[in-house]
């Protein structure tokens, strides 16, 4: 039987359901959707290569700024930017509120990262089994969708750090780092792993398995601790996949350009084709401020070598927690790093969009190449600000204020086709294969 699900991302990418049944099987695919959120209004998405790369946009309050509407108007952005899915990463406030307010407004896949409130509430030496798998049970039953589990990093890990740059920078992986070695014990979500399969399993949550060592530094990228841990992520994956749960696996992190292509090579051996999900990745350390440009510069090339999503990086990255107009930019600035690695991959249709609106500017027809772009709100500002006038004059129709009507190539070439005898461009696309 096929499900629901199954149909609805096979009918909104575009694709064969078997295909989509197929690629789910083999594990190299999932379909986060909790059984409560689909009550409650989410569409399903599917993350898998066989499928356009997807995009997550972080939200999220902190100690210091805490506002459920700030966060209701951070996803509203991601959303009306084109974020495939969302993050609830909060730690300030009423917690447990927050994630409702947000989920019931959310039609995407909604992920969380439960032992955030596990330390809120208990502080990190206090948190124990119980209280996790309480926590855990409780977000399943509201309705993520995804959760991110750090079961990855290990006591004996801990060692391969000394000669590290920027140490552990996943909030997650520092604190149950912190556990362990208070306790002189072992990841304590490592040791009950087969018990939060049990919940995920129960809720249809999808697992993303959370890289806790991953590098927040370009010095750091591809070291022993990063990979010590992903074989252990490895062996996770396998264990999740046999207790019937869905997984993807997350990945670094700042690394420089040429290391992308073996970092997603290396991530498909290990844990097996399972979906990848990757913080950028960022390509250098020095863009305080555009980080959102080194995170699509990466994620380009990670979507191109091996990644299936790609989490977003806003321009505030390393400064402060992101407003709505970072979020914004963000999601922007992935999408794009998504749709050309897309694009070069030769995914079936990617380069539709792309032809239909390169058509439209080589026709002069303003009104579809703005309705055609990633970001239309952004490209009819940038157009109406500079060609205002000569839009009241009825001119912006001919050329726009770049070259002006005598230098203008676009309108020259129209020119030269009308003289010439040309067709006008095929509005016809030609799908890649």
């Amino acid at each position: 039987m096929i499900s629901d699900e199954v149909r609805t991302v096979a009918q909104v990418e575009n694709v064969d359901v078997e295909l989509i049944r197929a690629e789910l099987a083999a594990d190299r695919l999932v379909i986060p959707a909790n059984k409560r959120h689909l009550k409650s209004g989410l569409v399903p998405a599917g993350i898998g290569r066989v499928l356009a790369t997807k995009v997550n946009a972080n939200i999220g309050t902190s100690s210091v700024r805490c506002s459920v509407k700030a966060e209701l108007d951070k996803m509203q952005a991601a959303l009306e930017a084109g974020a495939d899915a969302v993050m609830d990463l909060s730690t300030g406030g009423d917690l447990d509120a927050t994630r409702e307010t947000l989920l019931a407004r959310c039609p995407v896949p909604f992920g969380t990262v439960p032992i955030y409130q596990v330390i809120e509430n208990r502080g990190v030496e206090e948190i124990d089994h119980e209280v996790i798998l309480e926590t855990v049970k409780k977000q399943a039953e509201q309705g993520v969708d995804f959760f991110t589990i750090h079961a990855g990093i290990l006591r004996e890990h801990l060692a391969l750090l000394e000669r590290r740059v920027a140490g552990i920078v996943s909030r997650g992986g520092a604190l149950l780092a912190k556990w362990m070695l208070h306790h002189q014990k072992q990841n304590p979500l490592y040791e009950m792993f087969d018990d939060l399969c049990d919940i995920m399993a129960e809720y249809d949550v999808c697992f993303s398995l959370g890289d806790g060592l991953r590098p927040g530094a370009i010095a750091d990228a591809t070291d022993e601790a990063q990979i010590a841990e992903l074989r252990t992520l490895g062996e996770l994956n396998t264990r999740a996949q046999e207790k019937g749960c869905q997984v993807m696996v997350e990945g670094p992190g700042h690394v420089p350009f040429d290391q992308i292509q073996y970092n997603m090579e290396i991530q498909e051996e290990i844990c097996h084709g399972a979906p990848f999900y990757v913080l950028g990745p960022l390509v250098t350390d020095i863009a305080p401020g555009y980080d959102h440009i080194t995170s699509a510069i990466g994620g380009t090339a990670a979507a191109f070598y091996g990644a299936s999503f790609l989490c977003y990086v806003t321009p505030r990255e390393h400064l402060g927690l992101p407003d709505a107009d970072d979020v914004r930019a963000g999601v922007i600035a992935s999408k794009i790093a998504a749709h050309a690695g897309d694009v070069a991959r030769g995914l079936r249709g990617a380069a539709d969009r792309d032809k239909k609106l390169s058509i439209a500017r080589a026709n002069l027809d303003w009104k579809t190449h703005l309705a055609e772009s990633l970001d239309p709100q952004t490209a009819e500002r940038m157009h109406d600000e500079v060609c205002g006038e000569m839009k009241g004059r009825g001119a912006a129709t001919d050329y726009c204020s770049m070259c002006g009507q005598a230098w203008c190539s676009v309108r020259t070439n129209r020119e030269i086709r009308d003289a010439a005898k040309l067709r006008e461009p095929n509005v016809q696309v030609q799908r890649n294969i």
